[in-house]
């Protein structure tokens, strides 16, 4: 072709030999600036996709990596909640500790005590002695009704051949003689005694329940039983008061007509802190009665017993505390008020509610009246007569009687006093401690989530460990809720319901401490598989590596040699071009 240069065959090697040689030059330099021998699949397939397929394992393990940190925060946060809550269990536990001195310290024994110094009055034969005593006539007796911490009632033997549990004074008795009568009363079924008397430092005579209940003390003046009328009770009441009880022994009322109203002077010892109530079913058979239902509406029976409260539509009688023979409350009217008035009506009294609180537990049927201040030492409930004369039932089943205050009629107010097991307001105040380390132990686990995730309440955290999500660990929660620990609401009014407490919070602990173990062992496990991860994903990196990445000093030692494979082309190219530039010497 015109114009067309040729080249000699020398000229052409030399020049295809420079071309291959920057060629490689312009390769090398892009290994070099990227540093991958393999940047595409036109590089080498082979290698390079088989570090892509280990590069996108690698991508999909670090997403991975972070859902199995987040598991592990999420332990940690339940970890540290179960941390929480046995510190708290083990607060209740010593508060249980506390009640438990408390009440044994307060002594939990039901006991009376006088308040007459009788230490001096022996016998003389048939002369002196306590029938010497004004108020203590020859024949009078005392009867007792007693009764297990459980409820339960003993049978007591029977003495001399009066009444079951009566013991009687005669002509000369001393007071030494007294006691040891007492003292001689016995369970029927086993023999063992149950009432211990005796005289204190000061000689007041002290009768103590040896079985950890409760007892009644009945007073007769003359021992032909109970009187039939308020006015012939009187004589009842100076001989509890010639004994050193007039200021606790009260007039109680049996019988709901008044034309079979009988009358007794007793008083009740308890080994409670507070008084609990008998059931309190709802008239019509239909389970435990509501805060709401009227007093009228209140059975002691879930098969037809008969109602607690009763009055005449009209009338005006009603129920009164008073706390330690000095502070009485307002009337309660017993038509038209509920369950919940009642409790109001004693809580916000003006006189009894800054010493007593009353609450009604609808989900046990009980109605408990407790001390809340140090200086409560008995609490009377009395039944206020109507205006009108029509009967009035009070039944409560706070004492030891089946049927507790049954009646009362126009102008009469008839009750029954208990006296409180010593330590109530401490006992109280360590309830209520009690109660609220119960709802914080709610509260907090209720706050143990993350991220939506609360392993204290039931939910179940899955863990991930492979890409396909094949490979798993699940960790299943437990509901660690005060309730489904075990830890019911405190009732510190009596020795076995604190050992209740005590049993509780043991079995709350080992059910913290072994779901603690559970997820200690969960948290191993996923940070185990988090450090196999972490290695795993940089196996695979550096798997990836070694099929892309470029040695840096292979291919600056290559590309040293290419610039000067390069330098000697261009000089061999020129000594070619000589060749043609001797024909200029012909000219």
């Amino acid at each position: 072709m015109t114009g067309e240069v040729v080249l000699s065959a020398a000229l052409r090697n030399n020049l295809l030999s420079l071309q291959r040689t920057q060629s490689s030059i312009d390769r090398t330099q892009g290994i070099l600036s990227t540093g991958l021998k393999v940047s595409s699949a036109l590089d080498n397939p082979q290698s390079f996709f088989a570090s892509q397929a280990l590069k996108n394992r690698s991508s999909d393990l670090s997403a991975l990596l972070d859902g199995i940190g987040q598991s592990i925060q999420t332990i940690k946060t339940a970890d540290t909640g179960v941390t929480s809550l046995t510190k708290l269990v083990e607060q209740a536990s010593s508060i249980v500790d506390s009640a438990r001195d408390a009440i044994t310290n307060g002594s939990k024994e039901a006991a009376l005590t006088g308040t007459v110094n009788l230490s001096k009055i022996t016998s003389n034969g048939a002369t002196g002695g306590l029938t010497s005593v004004t108020g203590i006539n020859t024949g009078a007796e005392l009867t007792f009704t007693v009764k297990k911490a459980d409820g339960t009632a003993v049978v007591l033997n029977n003495p001399g051949g009066i009444g079951a549990g009566s013991v009687n004074i005669v002509t000369g008795d001393s007071t030494e003689q007294l006691i040891t009568k007492i003292n001689d009363l016995v369970n029927s079924a086993t023999g063992e005694a149950v009432l211990k008397a005796e005289l204190t430092s000061a000689g007041y005579l002290k009768v103590t329940a040896l079985n950890g209940g409760s007892f009644n003390m009945a007073f007769d003046a003359d021992g032909t039983g109970v009187a039939t009328t308020a006015t012939t009770s009187t004589a009842d009441q100076t001989f509890a008061s010639a004994l050193g009880f007039g200021g606790i022994a009260i007039q109680t009322s049996a019988g709901v007509a008044a034309a079979s109203q009988v009358f007794t002077v007793s008083a009740t010892a308890t080994n409670n802190t507070k008084l609990t109530s008998g059931i309190f079913y709802k008239n019509g058979n239909s389970g435990f009665a509501s805060a709401s239902d009227l007093l009228t509406a209140v059975d002691d029976s879930d098969t037809g017993g008969q109602v607690r409260f009763s009055a005449s539509a009209n009338e005006t009688s009603g129920i009164t505390i008073t706390v330690n023979g000095s502070k009485t409350s307002s009337k309660v009217r017993i038509t038209g008020t509920t369950i919940q008035g009642l409790v109001d009506s004693i809580n916000n009294d003006s006189n009894v509610g800054s010493l007593v609180k009353a609450n009604y537990d609808a989900t046990t049927g009980q109605f408990t009246i407790e001390a809340k201040n140090a200086t409560v030492q008995t609490i009377k409930i009395d039944a206020v007569g109507s205006d009108n004369g029509a009967a009035t039932r009070v039944d409560f089943d706070f004492g030891t009687s089946q049927a507790f205050l049954p009646g009362a009629t126009a102008g009469i107010s008839t009750g029954e006093t208990f006296i409180l097991a010593s330590a109530a307001s401490t006992l109280s105040q360590y309830e209520a401690d009690y109660n609220k380390i119960r709802d914080q132990i709610d509260d907090l686990v209720e706050d143990s989530s993350y991220r939506g995730v609360n392993l204290l309440k039931g939910d179940t955290l899955d863990t991930y460990f492979n890409e396909n999500r094949s490979n798993k660990l699940s960790t299943t929660g437990t509901n660690l809720s005060s309730t489904n620990i075990g830890i019911a609401k405190a009732d510190f009014s009596r020795l076995d319901t604190i050992e209740t407490a005590a049993t509780q919070t043991r079995a709350g602990l080992s059910t913290l401490r072994n779901f603690g173990s559970t997820l200690a062992n969960s948290l191993s496990v996923i940070q185990t598989r988090q450090d196999f991860t972490t290695n795993l994903i940089n196996t695979l990196n550096e798997g990836s590596d070694k099929l892309t990445l470029a040695d840096q000093n292979e291919e600056g030692a290559k590309l040293l040699a290419l610039q000067t494979r390069q330098q000697l082309g261009v000089t061999a190219l020129s000594l070619a071009a000589q060749a043609q530039q001797s024909v200029l010497r012909l000219f």
